[in-house]
């Protein structure tokens, strides 16, 4: 097989599943589920098992693999090819992206069993997977930013994909014009860049070729819109308030959407246009400390919520903040390399709680569920490994990633940074045992009441595994490796380092913190009543009421300014124009009516007064110039 035609099945697999379980959907009734299982896992799976391949070629080899399907636009000198690209970055991305995603597929089929809407469910599913490729493989900014649109767009329909309850679509409407509102920035940026340089290739490689020169004010400007993009799809302040609302979903659309796909394509899209922001130092600086706020915010939220999976989605705000952070200083391995190992723990993280929350019929407040431990004792094994995991424990894999990162930062110079990332990593430790130790650790013992599928638990037991296991492949040198990831992607990082003394007394001292904070949480929670005695902080409980505020500044001035639009210039104006105009029109047709009754004595008196009419103007017009 050619390495054209490698990547065409990466990428149409998933479509062509979709497509095909849709025409099924539509033109039969009473499919049996098994066939829609077959066509959705056959689409991840060939999807899964080829994004290996390619990686491990472009990783051993250090191979490019290049698709060339169509030439959608040729205007005189301007050109947009829809062209597949598998760079080092590129391979990186569907390493994972696309395995995770088949794991979840799998997942899927066990959460969603006897669900009215399976077939739907997939179809969604499938074509999420293919437009998330889309987005890491095109080899253009117009072709990612197709993939991006796609992905806001199918997460919309998976987000609301419980219709007959309304918040469900309220919460699908709010990430879809959430992600607009981003989207706006992104769309700005590749407009400016195509005025600059559209005209000599719009592809990334003609884009960086010809940065130079361009004026660093409008290089900074592009940037900052690219990453008003990211701020939408990434859910960083202040663009991050439909991520909560996300969990209205299905559990698997959750463990999805975080764990390897849309939220973290803002990270990616940053990391694609890494020697932009080289060149926008300001910019970079940032992004930064937008990371930093929103790592810290989310994490000081996080320490009040009770709802499982909101729990989550703020640990997944905070952790992508930590990898802003890293972008911003230049550490662009460093970020990618923490993407990589949070897409294993937190969709392990994410299955369990789907477990739990099938087990004891959709209960998700911690409260109520409290000694679970010996009813789902391997959902407590899991994630009691990957709470170790995402609070930077080693030697679990995000040990190396979040570590790389405080240590990166620290180098930088940037010790506020630090300082907030560091708080943000602590709190990160705090709420994750909060919730376990509330969930797992009690004399109370509850009964499951719905037994999962075993196809929910073998993807989690790969997860873990990977959770455990896949930080060792980019050891840093002081642990005698040779940090692979960051040699294979070659992003030009321009981070700073650490000399490897400095190094281990930084890890020691956050290691011997966040295990401080395990012990205070574990005291405070664990066999006690202490989230029975938690003093409810609204402000915290209610993200700080930035909705409210939102509310107050945004959605109501808007609404205020389309019902005036509606009531007075569309209803008034326009509108009674028109009728006033129907009802004129309406008069003369019934006056013309009655004039035009067709006798013929009637037209030839009106032959015969437009005839002395005619004499009367002409003798008057005659007399005026004689």
């Amino acid at each position: 097989m050619t390495d054209a035609q490698l990547l065409n099945v990466l990428l149409l697999a998933p479509l062509l599943n979709a497509l095909l379980m849709f025409v099924i959907n539509f033109s039969f009734k009473n499919v049996k589920q098994f066939i829609y299982t077959f066509f959705a896992l056959l689409g991840s799976g060939v999807s899964a098992i080829v994004a290996i391949y390619i990686a491990f070629i472009n990783y051993s080899e250090h191979k490019l693999l290049v698709s060339h399907l169509f030439t959608w636009l040729d205007i005189s000198n301007f050109s947009v090819e829809v062209s597949l690209r598998a760079d080092a970055l590129g391979s990186f991305m569907i390493l994972f992206v696309a395995p995770v995603s088949f794991l979840i597929h799998i997942y899927a089929t066990g959460y969603m069993d006897k669900d009215k809407s399976y077939g739907r469910f997939f179809i969604y599913f499938n074509l999420f997977v293919f437009f998330m490729l889309l987005l890491v493989l095109a080899d253009n900014p117009i072709l990612m930013f197709i993939g991006w649109e796609g992905v806001g767009l199918i997460s919309y329909a998976l987000i609301g994909f419980y219709i007959e309850d309304v918040k469900n679509t309220y919460a699908g409407n709010k990430a879809f014009i959430l992600n607009r509102v981003g989207d706006f920035g992104f769309l700005s940026a590749l407009m400016l860049l195509f005025v600059m340089i559209g005209d000599l290739g719009f592809s990334f490689d003609a884009i960086f070729a010809h940065l130079i020169g361009v004026d660093s004010s409008l290089l900074s400007f592009i940037a900052l819109l690219l990453f008003v993009g990211a701020m939408g799809k990434s859910a960083q302040i202040p663009l991050f308030v439909w991520l909560p609302d996300a969990m209205a979903g299905p559990t698997p659309v959750s463990a999805l959407i975080h764990a390897a796909t849309m939220v973290t394509a803002g990270v990616y899209m940053v990391a694609r246009f890494a020697p932009l922001y080289n060149m926008a130092v300001d910019v970079s600086l940032f992004i930064a400390y937008i990371g930093a706020f929103s790592a810290l915010f989310a994490a000081i939220v996080a320490t009040r919520q009770y709802d499982i999976k909101k729990i989550l989605a703020y640990s997944t705000m905070s952790q992508l903040g930590f990898m802003f952070m890293a972008l911003g200083v230049g550490a662009y391995s460093t970020a990618l390399f923490h993407m990589f190992t949070h897409a294993f723990f937190k969709a392990l993280l994410f299955m369990g709680a789907g477990v739990i929350i099938v087990a004891f019929h959709h209960k998700q407040d911690i409260r109520e569920l409290r000694g679970i431990r010996y009813s789902v004792p391997f959902v407590f094994l899991m994630m009691f490994i990957a709470s170790l995991t995402i609070s930077a424990i080693p030697p679990f894999s995000a040990f190396f990633s979040k570590d790389a990162i405080m240590s990166t930062l620290f180098a930088s110079g940037h010790f506020d940074i630090f300082i907030m990332a560091l708080v943000a990593s602590l709190l990160t430790a705090f709420y994750m045992f909060r919730m376990v130790f509330v969930l797992f650790f009690s004399e109370k013992y509850q009964e499951v009441t719905q037994k999962s599928s075993k196809t929910m638990f073998y993807p989690m037991g790969i997860l873990t595994l990977l959770t455990l296991f896949s930080g060792f492949w980019n050891l840093p040198e002081i642990f005698g490796g040779n940090l692979n990831i960051s040699h294979w992607l070659h992003l030009a990082d321009k981070s700073a380092t650490l000399s490897h003394e400095t190094e281990f007394l930084l890890m020691l001292g956050n290691t011997l913190l966040i295990v401080g904070v395990i012990y205070y949480a574990y005291k405070k929670y664990a066999y006690a009543d202490g989230i029975e005695q938690e003093k409810q902080i609204d402000f915290l409980t209610n993200k700080f009421y930035i909705d409210e505020i939102y509310h107050v500044l945004i959605v109501k001035p808007l609404g205020f300014v389309s019902l005036f639009f509606d009531k007075t210039i569309s209803a008034f104006l326009i509108d009674k124009s028109i009728n006033n105009l129907a009802f004129l029109y309406g008069k003369l047709g019934k006056l013309f009516s009655r004039i035009e009754n067709g006798n013929v004595r009637f037209y030839a008196l009106y032959i015969l007064f437009g005839v002395v009419f005619g004499f009367i103007y002409l003798y008057l017009l005659l007399g005026a110039f004689l």
